[in-house]
């Protein structure tokens, strides 16, 4: 199996986030499936067993309240002091049976998931064998046979309600019995499923713990190694423009020291030899002519020299540098600059002032290239706390994102911070652009300075 890892070979916690979440997604699933599971059991078991066993019941009670009401009235049949025929008792007896045939039927639908059929026809056949001695009774009434009749309801009716009274306890008990397993049943399933929220909270704390504890050991690792990587770019940046300060230092000097010491030769020799051609001959003013364009291009090599590496830096320090400095970039750039200098003067450190000289010029490219503008402002203060350099010029700004991208502006920033200072680059209400260089004064002065 291929360990995916980053391009600076270390493992990326990704696949194990990944894992993480999925086996998260998957205890929340199976875990609200149990749980659907257990609810729904939980009212099957409420609607099937509990409610319908009240509902049972109360069929229950309403068919032995009716056989009470059958027994009394038997007893006052049986009653020979009442001036009433046993017959006048049968509309009664009609009202009864009605209302246990309706109540016997609706106990039959209530309780037909729990009974077998044998269970369910027993009582509906000892009610209608009931009826049917009754039925003999009323006839042996009506045809004047009381004291048969009488003996009818005193030797097979009571005993028949007796009976028909005794199985409606019986199931009014197996209700109640019923009713108390079913409360035991829900309740163990509230007890089941309240360990598993208790289990499954635990679970879930102690995942987003470790993944917690994961995420802060990868985090901390990811950037102790950016925190690496920023040295070690530092380092290249620095080393960089290191290298691209020596080579224009070993350029500047080449031109300057080789190719003027050429010009200079060549302007010597052609002002000798013009001194030998007679006066107001041709020759000499070839010769004459020749000699100053080898000391315009002096010129131009000597100003190129400095533009690459001024040695006035060495030489003389950073703010005679942009005394020189500014106002020749003025005229060769066709910009209007108008410089101030403000505060105490100290001398600035030769590494530092390249750096600020550095910036400086690629700020005042930029407004002669972007801002639309052919006037700037240069402002140099040296503080108590250290040096600052503003350009200030008030053309159309600048994008911040693109900002960000350039690559003069990315130099810039380099060289800041390899001399401990601070780039800000602030767009103006009014329009325009401050580029505004601070470097911290222990970076800036010259040792012994």
């Amino acid at each position: 199996m291929r360990v995916q890892r980053t391009s600076s070979g270390q493992r990326s916690p990704t696949r194990a986030l990944l894992l993480g979440l999925i086996i998260t997604l998957a205890a929340i699933v199976a875990y609200s499936a149990y749980i659907t599971v257990q609810i729904s059991g939980l009212r099957k078991l409420q609607s099937d067993m509990v409610d319908r066993n009240r509902k049972d019941s109360l069929q229950l009670l309403r068919l032995q309240n009716d056989l009470n009401s059958v027994a009394l009235a038997m007893r006052d049949m049986l009653d020979t002091g009442e001036p009433y025929p046993l017959s006048a008792w049968e509309a009664q007896f009609d009202r009864l049976k009605g209302d246990l045939d309706a109540a016997l039927r609706l106990e039959e639908e209530n309780a037909e998931a729990r009974r077998t059929p044998e269970q369910r026809n027993y009582l509906r056949q000892q009610l209608t064998q009931f009826w049917d001695a009754m039925d003999r009774m009323f006839v042996l009434a009506r045809n004047g046979k009381e004291s048969e009749a009488r003996e009818q309801i005193r030797l097979s009716l009571q005993a028949r309600e007796a009976a028909l009274s005794t199985a409606v306890s019986r199931l009014l008990v197996e209700n109640n019995e019923g009713e108390q397993l079913a409360a035991a049943q829900i309740e163990a399933i509230y007890n089941r499923v309240q360990r598993q929220v208790f289990l499954f909270l635990a679970a879930t704390l102690l995942a987003i713990v470790f993944t917690g504890l994961y995420l802060i050991q990868t985090n901390r690792e990811i950037f102790a190694r950016l925190a690496t990587l920023s040295e070690q770019r530092s380092e290249l940046a620095q080393k960089l423009i290191s290298t691209q300060e020596s080579t224009l230092r070993h350029i500047s000097r080449e031109l300057h020291d080789e190719f003027g010491q050429v010009l200079t030769a060549i302007g010597s020799l052609l002002g000798r030899l013009g001194n030998q051609a007679p006066e107001g001959s041709p020759l000499r003013e070839d010769l004459q002519e020749v000699r100053e364009i080898a000391q315009s291009t002096l010129n131009n090599i000597r100003t190129l020299s400095q533009a690459l590496h001024p040695v006035l830096l060495e030489e003389q320090g950073l703010e005679s540098t942009l005394d020189w400095y500014i106002p020749t970039v003025s005229h060769q750039m066709g910009l209007v600059l108008h410089y101030e200098k403000a505060g105490t003067t100290f001398p600035v450190e030769t590494a530092a002032g390249v750096h600020i000289y550095r910036v400086l010029q690629e700020a005042l490219n930029n407004v002669s290239r972007h801002s639309g503008e052919r006037e700037a402002w240069v402002r140099l203060r040296f503080l108590r706390s250290g040096l600052e350099m503003d350009v200030e010029d008030h053309g159309k700004g600048f994008a911040p994102q693109a900002a960000h991208q350039g690559i003069g502006l990315m130099g810039m920033r380099e060289r800041a911070e390899l001399i401990g200072g601070v780039l800000e680059l602030i767009p103006l209400e009014t329009g325009g652009t401050l580029v505004r260089l601070l470097v911290p004064r222990e970076k800036a002065e010259a040792h012994g300075g």
